[in-house]
């Protein structure tokens, strides 16, 4: 059986040792990078069986590793890395299409299993659809956040928990909590300025 081949995306070098002296003791390949913005190109243009992202780098977080990676590559497991402060985010990334988390510090024996829980995943599960399925939704949740300070502050508080009144897929949800105005514009069409005022706030302040 070819060996799997795993990408770890995290600004900790000593982390980055870690997961990969762990992963190749398992006869898994693996590469490392130290900076979200270029693991995140390297997920997409390479081939890789797995990716696991930190959820908090200096300059694009796993949040935006996760949304870019699984539309790129919808049946991609990616795990998140997480700190203590990070857990109810990381449980967040798992309803948003994240396969795993894992909580720094982490045993071997926690890391083997969240790797091999995700690629289970992967092999026995359908990828959710990517492209937008409720765009009438997404505009109605986008014009609500513009004129109700209420949905922004349970968003930045509860991340997609604050969207579950909306009949909305994941990916949707993500590209709204992420503020994708491309993508969103891409397949709703140009939005008008009320309806990108949360999409604008959100991408002015890195909230996760």
């Amino acid at each position: 059986m070819e060996k799997k081949k795993a990408l770890v995306i995290d600004d900790e070098s000593i982390v980055l040792d870690s997961v990969s002296r762990i992963l190749k003791e398992e006869e898994i390949k693996v590469d490392t990078c130290l900076s979200g913005r270029e693991g995140l190109l390297r997920a997409i243009e390479k081939d890789y069986d797995i990716v696991l992202t930190d959820l908090r780098m200096p300059d694009i977080g796993g949040m935006r590793v996760l949304r870019d990676v699984k539309r790129a590559k919808p049946a991609m497991p990616i795990i998140m890395i997480t700190g203590y402060g990070s857990v109810k985010t990381a449980v967040q990334a798992m309803k948003l299409g994240a396969a795993e988390f894992i909580q720094k510090p982490f045993t071997p024996e926690e890391l083997i299993a969240a790797v091999k829980s995700a690629l289970h995943l992967a092999a026995t599960t359908q990828p959710e659809a990517q492209h937008m399925l409720h765009k009438e939704e997404v505009l109605r949740v986008l014009e609500k956040a513009g004129r109700d300070p209420m949905l922004v502050s349970n968003m930045l508080s509860f991340g997609a928990d604050a969207l579950d009144d909306f009949n909305l897929s994941g990916p949707e949800k993500l590209a709204i909590l992420t503020g994708d105005i491309h993508w969103i514009e891409a397949e709703a069409g140009p939005l008008s300025p009320i309806q990108r005022k949360w999409l604008e706030q959100r991408l002015s302040a890195e909230i996760w």
